[in-house]
């Protein structure tokens, strides 16, 4: 059995680190503060990253119109039904979090905190989009609370990050990671598969990237092409070739074996409102993909860290 696993599982998953650091069922509660982004209005570009939906990529954060204690009590109330007894994290999930005056941030943020039962936050957001002054807030903010940083990079391949318009460099995400890491904050790190022209090996190179890096989580999505998306316009043109879902099973379990066994997996698949879905139809059946990576680790016989090399 793997060490950081009581299931099946052969991966470090988040419901296990959250049993065992808060000895209960934690949940997230995905919010929309109704931030904007630099790569939005014109600061580091405009329109965004190409996959990037008109809800800034918050298809299940709360609704933008109403006020934050009222998105977090629906989408907890909902959440309790499964989980009566569970603790919760504010998810500050839609475009850049931390692209605010900061007073606008701590106002934000201290609501949520106040809330009873919240354990936590999750901030997602850019690693050109914080400030030093919002640096030292989170550094007192993480004195007490649970706080985790998610920063966006997608791919550590310069070419394709300006195929799909970042708009920053993996300088500066490397930058910030040190940021944040020298305040003793919890990073996360989200990246996709299937983006355009990505080869299964440059997918790895990013994998086997961030192993050596002192992150604490990843998240890794299947790009998925979403009506009304610049992404969309691009595929309807070009026919990029998509992954199937027998290679995304194939690459996840690869990226698996690179990936350093202490870092906690958050999310393993994209998880896409069927609605705004063009491609590919198979992300739909979650629960299989999910099912089907098991099996595969299970008939090699591997574990998450079981190809990882520390870099020199």
């Amino acid at each position: 059995m793997f060490k950081y696993s009581d299931s099946n599982k052969r991966y470090y998953t988040l419901d296990y680190f959250y049993k065992h650091k808060f000895n209960s069922k934690v949940f997230k509660v995905s919010l929309n503060a109704g931030f904007t982004c630099p790569n939005k209005d014109g600061k580091v570009g405009v329109g965004g990253c190409i996959y990037c939906s008109k809800s800034g990529s918050g298809e299940y954060a709360g609704d933008k119109h109403d006020n934050l204690v009222t998105q977090f009590n629906t989408i907890k109330n909902m959440m309790l039904k499964k989980w009566p007894k569970a603790k919760y994290i504010g998810y500050f999930q839609a475009n850049t979090n931390t692209y605010a005056p900061l007073d606008v941030l701590k106002e934000k943020y201290e609501t949520i905190l106040k809330l009873d039962g919240v354990i936590g936050l999750n901030i997602a957001t850019r690693p050109d989009a914080i400030s030093d002054e919002c640096l030292d807030y989170l550094e007192e903010l993480s004195k007490r609370t649970y706080l985790t940083i998610e920063l966006g990079l997608q791919t550590i391949h310069d070419k394709t990050s300006k195929l799909i318009n970042r708009c920053h460099t993996l300088k500066c995400f490397e930058d910030m990671v040190l940021k944040l890491r020298k305040r003793n904050i919890n990073v996360v790190v989200h990246i996709i598969n299937g983006l355009p022209y990505e080869t299964k090996e440059m997918m790895i190179e990013t994998v086997k990237y961030l192993s050596n890096l002192d992150i604490q989580g990843i998240k890794i999505h299947m790009l998925s092409i979403l009506k009304g998306t610049i992404l969309e316009k691009m595929y309807e043109k070009e026919h990029f070739k998509m992954l199937t879902r027998d290679e995304y099973i194939d690459i996840v379990c690869d990226e698996l074996e690179y990936l350093r066994e202490d870092i906690v997996v958050h999310r393993i698949t994209g998880d896409p409102k069927v609605s705004d879905l063009v491609e590919p139809n198979w992300l739909i059946k979650k629960v299989t993909i999910l099912n089907d990576i098991d099996k595969e680790m299970k008939r090699r016989n591997s574990y998450q860290g079981i190809k990882y090399q520390k870099k020199d």
